[in-house]
């Protein structure tokens, strides 16, 4: 939902805050007072094309920004990445988290700066993205309904985007992406069998080779540290067998056998002495606390002497410093090759073994994934199947919902029927399924039925527009219980030649997709701005007779209580007079919901 709207030096708005309703927000104002610059703001923000044209005069830069508040959601990963994720299944939220923004207090805020001179500049939370960044984010939480922006919705990938938006057909497009997913691999396994002819037999015999001389060396994890470490303890056995033996005898003689003074007292012998010359005091002090200090000491050196007695008594055995050589030798070569270490070379060969299985190209391995592959195309022929279904279902609740709208929007006759076709050939699926979708318009009675987008004027697109919005609502909340909660629909020119009772249906139909999601519609009628929960009105100012550099500036301003009534009997009868003002009194009071 957006929380507000700040504009600077845009067009003929020199500066401008908006804070919407979360319901319906109504944008009125004479004609040429700059209402579309609203439209423009809100199309920059949302990653549209930037116009240095539109910097006002004298400024040097034009600036917009949304402030987004987010419905919050435990569906999002903790770390935000929505990784392996389909972009259509992500929220604006996850958009934002991909491109390092992290909301804060559960909004995004979305700026986007147009100098005269460079390029435009695209911000997500404080953070330069790239423009189509901004666009995707927008794209979740801003639905543009001006004569432009609606001719998208002629795409089928964007009919098919909100068929499936109100077909509550999500584990059924999940499990066919899978299984299309698993199509798509297998094709691709068997393209690069099948291409890699020669190269991949020589690949395969490098690796089999490969393989064949590590096996033969046969490594083992930490075998060459261990080598090492027993070649520098052979080479050095005499430094370590006499400087065991000292450190013995200056410890505990009898260890090593010492023949020298046999009063000689070793270390370890002296400090259980001294401990039991310290428990022999029987006067009052921290002696028997020492002695025990002195024992603990006697225990650890006792410790030590094991050690070195292990050392003193090591039996190298026979082993022969040549082949201890050798042997390091071969193991360092096969980490100069498939290393660094030896753990990195055994790594490397497990990964060789199963990489000649796909290198090797033989009749019965193609044949072999063949097979499979034709079990995965039946798998995902079977899913679109189930997701074209889906989409036939809601395609005729939602043609349906829709037709019956367009009578009460001065559309009689008007009806929408929407096609899903399966398709036909040896290859009838994509990414999407095996469906081709087409929205069908019939403008009035008799009138041909013609592709959407080519079959209406842009007031009575807008008004189509309208219909499907409040039927796609209706429809998501039969299914989920929630309709677009965070979306902000922006509706232009839908009450372009619409009057009477027909502009009093139209306003109530804002309303009531409003009830659900919110609405901004720019709108010159006052039976349409009289249902709005809130109205801006857009003044256009004479130039200032001291700077005539600056031109015709624009306000805009929100109108409440008595400037509201103001406002709407002016868009009545052009003027306020009592007559006018009462109407509009008795306009809002009806339009009060």
């Amino acid at each position: 939902m957006l929380e507000e709207l700040s504009i600077r030096s845009l067009g003929p708005i020199r500066s401008a805050i908006i804070a919407p309703a979360a319901g319906m927000t109504a944008i009125t104002g004479e004609t040429g007072a700059g209402k579309s610059m609203l439209l423009s703001a809100l199309s920059l923000i949302s990653g549209g094309p930037a116009d240095a044209k539109r910097v006002s005069p004298g400024a040097d830069k034009a600036w917009a920004q949304g402030i987004f508040a987010l419905s919050p959601s435990g569906d999002t990963p903790a770390d935000g990445t929505g990784e392996g994720e389909d972009d259509e299944s992500l929220d604006a939220a996850a958009i934002a988290r991909q491109a390092g923004v992290e909301p804060e207090d559960d909004e995004l805020f979305l700026a986007r700066t147009v100098p005269v001179h460079g390029r435009s500049r695209a911000v997500l939370g404080g953070k330069t993205v790239p423009r189509s960044v901004l666009a995707k984010v927008a794209g979740r939480l801003v639905t543009i309904h001006g004569q432009a922006e609606q001719l998208r919705i002629a795409s089928q990938a964007r009919q098919r985007e909100f068929l499936d938006h109100v077909a509550g057909d999500e584990a059924e497009l999940a499990a066919y992406r899978t299984a299309f997913g698993a199509l798509t691999d297998m094709d691709d396994r068997l393209e690069r069998l099948r291409s890699q002819e020669s190269s991949a037999r020589q690949q395969a015999d490098y690796l089999r080779e490969s393989i064949a001389r590590i096996n033969e060396t046969d490594p083992h994890p930490g075998e060459i540290e261990e080598l090492k470490a027993k070649r520098d303890r052979i080479e050095n056995a005499a430094d370590i067998a006499e400087g065991v033996s000292r450190a013995l005898a200056a410890l505990d003689p009898g260890q090593v056998g010492f023949d020298g003074d046999p009063e000689t007292v070793g270390a370890s012998e002296q400090l259980l002495q001294a401990a039991q010359a310290l428990r022999a005091i029987h006067a009052s002090g921290d002696f028997t606390e020492l002695a025990d200090r002195l024992e603990s000491l006697n225990a650890d050196l006792a410790d030590v002497v094991f050690s070195l007695s292990g050392h003193l008594d090591e039996d190298l055995g026979d082993v022969d410093l040549d082949t201890l050589n050798s042997r390091i030798h071969d193991l360092d070569e096969l980490t100069r090759r498939w290393g660094p270490t030896i753990e990195d070379v055994i790594a490397w060969r497990d990964k060789a073994a199963f990489d000649i299985e796909d290198l090797d190209a033989s009749p019965e391995k193609l044949a072999e994934l063949e097979g499979e592959r034709t079990r995965l195309y039946h798998a995902a022929l079977e899913a679109a199947g189930e997701l074209g279904r889906a989409r036939q279902a809601a395609a005729g609740e939602l043609a349906s919902r829709v037709t019956g709208e367009l009578s009460s929007l001065a559309m009689d006759g008007a009806s929408l029927r929407i096609a899903v076709t399966p398709r036909e050939g040896d290859d009838p699926l994509d990414a999407n399924g095996g469906d081709d979708i087409a929205f069908l318009f019939t403008a009035y009675e008799g009138a041909p039925e013609m592709p959407m987008g080519k079959s209406a004027s842009g007031g009575e697109l807008s008004r189509l527009m309208l219909a499907m919005e409040l039927s796609a609502a209706d429809m998501r909340a039969g299914h989920d219980g929630v309709a677009n909660a965070d979306m902000t629909f922006i509706f232009d020119e839908v009450d372009a030649g619409v009057g009477g009772k027909t502009a009093v249906e139209l306003g109530r139909r804002l309303a009531r997709l409003a009830a659900s999601s919110q609405v901004i519609v720019v709108t010159h009628l006052a039976q349409v701005a009289s249902w709005a929960d809130a109205q801006f009105v857009v003044t256009k100012e004479p130039p200032d007779a001291d700077d005539d550099a600056i031109g015709v500036v624009t306000t805009v301003a929100e109108v409440r209580d008595d400037a509201r009534v103001r406002e709407i009997a002016r868009m009545l009868s052009g003027s306020e007079s009592e007559a006018s003002l009462d109407h509009a009194r008795e306009l809002l009071k009806e339009s009060d919901l």
